[in-house]
């Protein structure tokens, strides 16, 4: 149920004996694990090769200031680029979000990335972990631009993961670092925070990235740990049957309920299928911590792997990704011209 951080460009002996824990269920990559798209590709093949299916390559390429891979793929403008387009054209607005979900999980699935932890749907109110990964203010717009972009990552072969739920935009505080309270009520969270989950989970989503943000009104345990959100609301009221994955354990706003090992087990309690575990720092402590714990259900698995893709060569020699890019371009040139 871990999907781990490692620490460099190639697999070491330490990284390999890891990748072999039943436990392991996928790797999660940073820009530390990225110095060019042919050296990344080779490293996604070895771990390929240490790890039988089904299993999961990850990465959070949403685009703006969280943009792993740099150097020979497409620059992605924030998700914020594209609400400020939908003040000016909706409907621009809607096809930028598709076109920008395509080029981004297109490129990740040709160099054989199965998931990157997408999109944000959080509201952007200024919340300080959030700031321009976010699309937009009104709910009913992120909603929409989100649904837009997971139309678009279907058509490249990718599913979807939306994230923080229930609603990582409205507090100020950054959960990397501290720990973060929304004291309002379930009723004002449904009819703001999580119209953009309710409706991308009637939508299809295939994943829900919790938050770990507390929401004293619902529950006194941050939203991760807590079975009144993933039961009861998740699950419950909103219906959602695919997989919820934990975010990460290392971050300083999971540190609520103690070791590493109590997060992991608070955590499974609570009803996550897949956890974090991004720091190489506490993985070796993650795997002993989750050996007593059934692994991931193989197909909640299998079901966020992506499907077949293109080769890089026939991904570029697309004159349609030649216009998406184009438009893409402009989102930042509108920004910066007068």
């Amino acid at each position: 149920m871990l999907i781990i951080g490692l620490p460099g460009k190639t697999l070491t002996d330490a990284d390999r004996r890891q990748l072999a824990a039943p436990q392991v269920s996928g790797v999660i990559l940073f820009s530390r694990n990225f110095e060019s798209r042919d050296q990344v590709v080779d490293l996604i093949d070895d771990i390929r090769a240490e790890r039988p299916e089904p299993f999961l390559v990850c990465v959070d390429q949403e685009g703006g200031p969280v943009q792993r891979f740099r150097e020979g793929f497409t620059h992605l403008p924030a998700l914020a680029r594209i609400g400020e387009l939908y003040e000016r054209d909706a409907h621009a607005a809607i096809r930028a979000a598709e076109e920008h979900a395509w080029v981004m999980a297109s490129e990740m699935r040709a160099i054989g990335v199965d998931l990157s932890f997408a999109p944000v749907v959080d509201l952007a109110r200024g919340n300080r972990a959030v700031g321009e990964r976010a699309f937009h203010a009104d709910p009913h717009v992120a909603s929409e631009l989100a649904q837009a972009y997971l139309r678009g990552m279907r058509l490249a072969g990718m599913a979807a993961t939306i994230k923080h739920f229930p609603g990582h935009g409205t507090v100020a505080e950054d959960t990397h670092f501290d720990a973060a309270v929304d004291p309002r009520p379930l009723e004002e969270l449904l009819a703001t925070d999580l119209v953009p989950f309710a409706d991308a989970i009637a939508s299809g989503a295939e994943a829900v990235m919790m938050a770990h943000v507390t929401y004293p009104a619902v529950d006194a345990r941050a939203a991760g740990y807590s079975r009144a959100w993933i039961e009861d609301v998740l699950r419950g009221e909103l219906g959602f049957r695919g997989c919820v994955i934990g975010d990460d354990i290392g971050m300083a706003a999971a540190e609520q309920v103690g070791s590493i090992a109590a997060r992991i087990e608070a955590h499974l309690l609570a009803g996550c299928d897949l956890l974090l575990a991004c720091s190489p720092a506490i993985v070796d402590e993650s795997i002993a911590a989750s050996a007593h714990a059934t692994p991931c259900d193989p197909e909640c698995v299998a079901a966020l792997q992506g499907a077949v893709a293109q080769t890089w060569d026939a991904l570029v020699a697309n004159p349609q990704r030649d216009a998406f890019i184009a438009r893409l371009d402009q989102l930042d040139d509108a920004r910066t011209t007068p």
